[in-house]
């Protein structure tokens, strides 16, 4: 994610500043810092109002914010405050301006005092987009190192069609998280996740299951996406959807199918965090109708159920990283490191049912971190999202060391 990451957003006189709006709401669902700068035409287009909402910061448009008291627009602290200055629309005026350097406007002024890298995504008519001095401006731009975001195909505000279109907000907005996720260490590994419960048939209409909801897999799947992994999630039966595509699903519903997955494609990964709450027993026999209500007792014979993290620990290779999860009720701490031998993990995230707010059907969690040389991390309760940020950073960290 662009966690920590400042994105300053340039907006200019064009009819595709509404697409602004969207690019804001992306980068802020990426949980990116984001402020905004206007130039006096673009607030014809779309309100400095919808963008500071949005961005949950104060839109700059003057040199001057009060001439009263004579407070000013610090635009040399604008551009040493951002990670990357992304102008989305870039008119073909704006454009001129930037490679003139004709600071006449704060978000010009802005430019030339920024530090880190610039992208535009230029927006207009299809003949200026053609024009012999627009292409000689981008080109100066690029070879100045401003990231030129190429303009889209389409039906333009003039009602021709052709190239001109601001790229959607969307993909400018992977765009960016991809730069960002460019030297995260997960970035083209494979990860196989297991998630959800199992369901263990009793007969076609019951099962013996448990209260996971599923959630945690997803939220790992999604982080370790979300961080330029190649990621397989096989999960148990649950009512969650997994959002990004990128992702490789396989549903099972038993102990014994997760098992076949799990053997079938670890070797071929990097890392394994293995969450799913499998049950630990299954029937010896299933009925192949449903069981009538007869007798006051009902006796079902159950068998246990393959341990799929340990067959993973016994074949993980020296260059794989295997993390496991215990959810204890006594002797928490004791117990999970003697599963952290037992099935050679590198990492057991440990969860407590003794804790307020932590385990099944919240959507918050707290958990400890147990590594090799009895070392031991706790956290405080968070939600169950940043929990998931904090375990693939520990993973990255170990990764780096």
């Amino acid at each position: 994610m662009l966690s920590g990451k400042k994105i300053l957003v340039g907006v200019t006189g064009s009819i595709a500043a509404y697409k602004t709006a969207y690019l804001i709401r992306e980068l802020i669902k990426l949980e990116a810092e984001v402020k905004v700068i206007m130039t006096k035409a673009s607030s014809d287009f779309i309100s400095p109002l919808t963008l500071a909402t949005l961005s949950k910061n104060p839109v700059a448009i003057d040199f001057v914010k009060d001439e009263e008291s004579g407070e000013w627009e610090n635009h040399v602290a604008l551009g040493l405050w951002a990670d990357l200055f992304i102008i989305a629309p870039a008119s073909a005026n704006s454009i001129s301006k930037l490679v003139s350097g004709n600071a006449d406007n704060l978000l010009v002024a802005t430019y030339l005092s920024a530090k880190c890298p610039v992208w535009i995504a230029p927006a207009m008519d299809l003949d200026m987009f053609k024009h012999f001095s627009t292409n000689e401006n981008l080109s100066k731009l690029r070879d100045k190192g401003v990231h030129v975001i190429e303009p889209t195909e389409g039906e333009l505000a003039s009602g021709l069609e052709g190239k001109g279109r601001m790229e959607e907000p969307e993909v400018i907005a992977q765009l960016i998280h991809e730069y960002f996720m460019a030297d995260s260490i997960l970035k083209g590994r494979n990860i196989l996740i297991t998630g959800g419960p199992t369901y263990e048939a009793i007969d076609p209409v019951r099962f013996i299951g448990n209260h996971s909801s599923g959630k945690t897999g997803i939220l790992l799947a999604d982080e370790c996406a979300k961080r330029g992994a190649k990621v397989t999630l096989i999960t148990g039966p649950t009512n969650i959807k997994v959002k990004d595509p990128h992702i490789n699903v396989i549903n099972v519903r038993s102990a014994l199918e997760m098992m076949q997955a799990v053997e079938k494609l670890w070797s071929g990964m990097d890392i394994g965090i293995f969450s799913a709450a499998v049950a630990d027993y299954r029937p010896l026999e299933v009925a192949d109708e449903k069981i009538k209500k007869s007798d006051e007792e009902l006796t079902i014979k159950l068998v246990k159920n393959p341990d799929i993290l340990l067959w993973t620990g016994e074949h993980k290779r020296a260059d794989q990283y295997l993390v496991g999860f215990a959810l204890e009720t006594e002797n928490e701490v004791e117990n999970g490191f003697k599963k952290l031998a037992k099935k050679n993990l590198d990492l057991l995230v440990l969860n407590s049912l003794n804790d307020k707010g932590a385990g099944f059907g919240h959507d918050t969690n707290k958990v400890s971190f147990l590594k090799t040389n009895n070392k031991i991390r706790s956290f405080e309760l968070k939600d169950k999202s940043a929990v998931m940020a904090d375990i693939i950073n520990e993973i990255e960290e170990d990764l780096e060391s």
